[in-house]
Order: C-alpha cells, then structure tokens, then sequence
C-alpha cells in the first residue's frame, strides 16, 4: 500500500504541501494540485479518512434526524440535505425520532457519539430549551421547522401560520363559507400554527370556526381518510374540506370517491405541503407550496457556512409559502 512519503517524493513536494491538497486547506498553485494528485492516482494512493479527521478535527459528516422515512416530505428534506452536503464533499449519517421525546433525545446522543461535525434536526417533542442548550454544546446544530429563541441564524422555517390562512382564504374568496378542517397532531407546532392561520382567514371574513367540523389526524393518509369519514358522518353540511397536509387531503379525497361525492362539485378539498403526487390526482389537488427540498437545502448550506467556512453561499432561514390553487376547488362566486 502506497504511503503520503510516497506521494510526496514522487510528486517532489513536501509531506506538508500533500496534506493541504488531500485537506483542501492552505494555498496551492493549480499546478502542484495536479502534481500531488497524480502522484496520488500512479500511485493507488488512497487517504486514511481517520488519520485527516484526527489531522483536521472533523470528519466530513454531518447528522441528520427527522422524525420518520415514511412518506414522500421527508424523503424530500433528506434528498436537499443530502444533495448539498455530497456536492461539498460531505457525508451524512441519518437517524429517525418518531416524534417521541425519548427517542429524539436518543438519536441525538447517537449522533453525536458519531463524532458529527454538526446536526441538522427536524425534532417535534423535545422542548425549546433543550434545543438551545444544544445549541451552546461544542457541536453546531441547524433545526428545521422550529423557531429556537436565540439562534435564529441557525433555525430554518416555513410561515405555518401564514400558510394556513393562505389555504383557507384561498377557497373564501371562491365563495366557500362551509368549512371542515382535518388538522395535524395539535401539540406540534406547525399543526397548531396552520390551524391558527385558518382560524384568522374565517375571523377576516366574519365566519365562525365551527369546532364540531374539526378533526385531529396525525398527518398520515389513514387520519384523513378517518378525518373524512367523521365529518360526513357528522351530517353539517360544509363545500370545502381543509386539510393541514397533502398526505391527509389524499385520505379524505378517497373517502370522498367511494361516498360517490364528486371533487369538487360536492365538496372541494385543500391540502398543504405541494408534494410531488399532488400534480397527478383527478383532479389535481390544491394545496400550499412547502419548498420541502428548498429547506433541507438550506440546513445544509447552513452547516457548510458555519462549520466548513464556505463563507460565500446564500442562507434563505425562512421561507413564505404560496398557493397553489389547482381544480380540487369549485367557485362559487358565479365567475
């Protein structure tokens, strides 16, 4: 096996200027860059990745917790994650907390046993003031979907509450004044903000919220189909059915069809995310536009600016949604 001793007579460099190509620090002319790496390719040489983390103190990877693999949101947020972070040479070792106090907590013991050079979390249980005593620890954290007092720099959000009354306003100014709603889990933040920003569009309009059309999924296809399912059963009447995600609005646009309703003739339907399967419904659902992968991005771009030094690339740490209105929703103005 070849060694940097090696390397270094063929390239005849010193062992000094070697590691500064193989760490990508310190200044070398294009021209030596090409000699040492030549030298590296003639040679079979191929870098002790544990001898440059004890060289560097880092280790090129980055921990990754969200709270489940399950349904296309995350897989989007890992894949803007992961995209970035392999572009720039980086690794990523992922972990899930199944919104659970305990086991978020212990994903991220796991992770930073790992000797991770930062974190990126999409955490739901574990209090804000864990979070910013993390955030004081040695190892950089960037948190996506929380808003962390003190550490703005480092939290990537979505306006929820502005998102929620963008969905609901949306179908009111078509002429809808009967409204279901079919929430995420309350206790969590952004299902608590979205319902707080349909609650303000109603208010605007001088339409009461009506709590017996409300009913509380887990952002999951089966509570919406459940979600759906109550809310029909109920027997008050309603035109449009929002619900908190595009995963739930697919439930409830189910349990519509086998009910023989017609969308959106019978009722209109509203889900909240824009992922990918949404554009392929009949008919194409409406929904509000999340920039899931855009976020995860970010978290990534966040950690190479912060730990990595790549001083030059753009952080965008909240994001506005927008409407996406598609034919999932009937007008009822007469226009």
């Amino acid at each position: 096996m070849a060694t940097i001793y090696e390397v270094s007579e063929l390239a005849g460099v010193s062992l000094a200027t070697v590691s500064r190509v193989m760490n990508d620090s310190g200044k070398v002319t294009a021209k030596t860059r090409h000699k040492v790496e030549s030298a590296m390719k003639e040679l079979g040489y191929r870098p002790n990745s544990m001898a440059r983390s004890l060289a560097s103190n880092r280790t090129d990877s980055v921990g990754v917790l969200v709270p489940m693999f399950s349904g296309p949101f995350y897989g989007e947020i890992l894949s803007g994650i992961e995209t970035e972070l392999r572009a720039a040479g980086k690794h990523v070792i992922i972990t899930a907390g199944h919104s659970d106090k305990a086991i978020e907590k212990t994903g991220i013991e796991f992770l930073l046993s790992r000797n991770c050079d930062a974190l990126i979390l999409h955490v739901d249980a574990v209090s804000d003031d864990y979070l910013a005593k993390l955030s004081r620890g040695p190892v950089p954290i960037v948190v996506i979907g929380r808003h962390i007092k003190g550490n703005r720099d480092n939290c990537i959000n979505l306006d929820n509450e502005l998102g929620g009354y963008l969905a609901t306003k949306s179908a009111l100014v078509l002429g809808h004044k009967e409204f279901a709603y079919i929430s995420g889990p309350l206790w969590k933040h952004d299902a608590h903000d979205r319902m707080e920003g349909h609650k303000r569009a109603l208010a605007e309009h001088g339409i009461e919220f009506n709590v017996r059309l409300l009913y509380e999924g887990n952002f999951q296809e089966s509570s919406g189909s459940r979600g759906m399912e109550e809310l029909l059963r109920i027997g008050q009447p309603f035109s449009v059915v929002i619900c908190a995600n595009d995963e739930m609005a697919a439930g409830a646009l189910g349990v519509a069809r086998e009910r023989g309703l017609e969308i959106p003739d019978d009722i209109s339907v509203i889900g909240f995310d824009n992922v990918f399967f949404t554009r392929y419904f009949r008919p194409k659902l409406s929904t509000i536009d999340y920039q899931i992968s855009g976020m995860g991005q970010m978290a990534a771009r966040r950690v190479l600016q912060s730990v990595y030094g790549w001083k030059d690339l753009r952080v965008q740490n909240m994001f506005e949604p927008t409407v996406v209105m598609r034919s999932s929703v009937k007008c009822k103005t007469g226009r």
